[in-house]
């Protein structure tokens, strides 16, 4: 970019000083140039200058008059990409210009995958009539139901036969789907022990550091607002499952899922503590480590700093 606005300010010096294609003018030569000379000098310098925008704008100009191009023209593969790149409004406005292009199932079927990584009617033999498209509008009425109210969200997907009745499929439709609100899923699995339970098993946590494991845990199963019942019951099922996925791990640092849950406790009280605006006197590193080591002595005091620096750096583990 420097080098650009370089060479047009040579470029207008030298058009002030009178230089040529040939060479350099004196000031009487400059003068007897006509008009149209000059002009189509000063144009042919800047077009020389300017090149790369010039044809930039000229090619964007004709384009414009050409319109879109055509998708029907191109090959099938190319213009099955194109429109992969579309969400599912757009696809259907595309649907009203190449109606065969923009309904094509292996289109939907992406979309519905995509946004909804696991239904049980993926491993299924389709039934007759069957359309990814139409897949689509059920899977998202029945996650708009689920948002409003989860227990007609799951029925009405069990009624279309997307969802089988059974705690492991719907904890596996949970855990690949992004679009359900979190408040409302966190109501519903403190409701179903038993889908929780299967979606916990979902996680691996093999050779991740405490607190990001924790991170990831939360990110999918989001912690409650207030200490209670339910916060305890998550932080245990996730230090049973953390040890299961760290064996070795665990062999080494000498813990235990009672270790584990004493370690989850201080790093969500850390974070808070760091996070928080109204918490004036921050934790210190040596404050956090000597409270953990407290509550669980057979840790060493290394792990613990590396617990806090991590807290430190990052932020909340359950944000």
């Amino acid at each position: 970019m420097g080098q650009g606005l370089w060479r047009i300010a040579r470029n207008q010096q030298l058009q002030h000083q009178g230089y040529s294609g040939q060479g350099y003018l004196t000031r009487e030569q400059g003068r007897r140039i006509p008009a149209n000379n000059v002009s189509n000098t000063s144009h042919r310098k800047q077009a020389q200058g300017g090149i790369d925008i010039y044809h930039l704008l000229k090619t964007r100009k004709s384009k414009e008059q050409e319109g879109f191009i055509n998708l029907e023209m191109l090959p099938p593969e190319l213009s099955f990409t194109i429109l992969s790149y579309l969400n599912a409004t757009d696809l259907c406005l595309a649907s009203c210009v190449w109606q065969d292009l923009a309904n094509d199932e292996l289109l939907w079927q992406g979309l519905c995958k995509s946004t909804w990584g696991h239904c049980s009617i993926y491993n299924k033999n389709p039934p007759l009539g069957f359309s990814f498209r139409k897949l689509y509008m059920q899977l998202d009425e029945g996650s708009l139901t689920f948002n409003a109210n989860p227990d007609e969200g799951v029925n009405y997907f069990m009624s279309k036969g997307i969802l089988d009745d059974s705690p492991k499929e719907i904890a596996k439709f949970i855990f690949c789907t992004r679009t359900l609100n979190w408040k409302k899923l966190r109501i519903y699995l403190d409701e179903r022990r038993d889908v929780l339970d299967d979606l916990v098993t979902l996680h691996n946590f093999r050779n991740q550091f405490l607190p990001n494991a924790l991170r990831e845990f939360f990110r999918h199963i989001h912690a409650p607002e207030e200490r209670g019942e339910y916060l305890e019951t998550l932080i245990t099922k996730f230090s049973h499952r953390f040890c299961a996925c760290n064996p070795d791990l665990m062999r080494e640092l000498g813990l235990s899922p009672d270790a584990v849950y004493v370690l989850c406790y201080s790093l969500i009280l850390l974070s808070i503590d760091l996070t928080s605006p109204h918490v004036k006197n921050k934790m210190s590193k040596r404050e956090f480590i000597r409270n953990t080591r407290r509550a669980a002595q057979n840790i060493s005091e290394d792990f613990v700093g590396h617990l806090y620096d991590n807290i430190y750096l990052i932020g909340h583990v359950a944000a």
